[in-house]
């Protein structure tokens, strides 16, 4: 089944909202779960998206919202992955010198 058809429903805007307030809850708030993190973005890219579009909501605007603030999310995890932040892949390398 192809899904691709979903990413003309991004909004470019709601997404930069959603990966830039995700990156600060995540940085800034130590008691919010990162496990909750994606139900806040799809509701915050839901209602970013409603505001936007504002005289024209139907269900393609909640729908844009909805997959925005998801894929801000996705965003974020690619991006962390690529930039190695958290260090995992040079931990593994420490790990297999040091038995050596």
């Amino acid at each position: 089944m192809d899904i691709t058809f979903l990413t003309d429903y991004i909004n470019v805007v709601t997404l930069g909202i959603c990966l830039c307030v995700g990156f600060a809850f995540k940085q800034a708030f130590d008691w919010f779960n990162n496990r909750y993190i994606p139900l806040s973005m799809l509701v915050l890219g839901t209602g970013i998206n409603i505001v936007i579009n504002i005289g024209n909501i139907n269900a393609a605007v909640v729908l844009g919202g909805m997959i925005s603030g998801l894929a801000s999310t996705g965003l974020y995890e690619m991006m962390r992955n690529l930039l190695n932040k958290d260090g995992k892949k040079e931990e593994k390398k420490d790990e297999t010198t040091s038995k050596l």
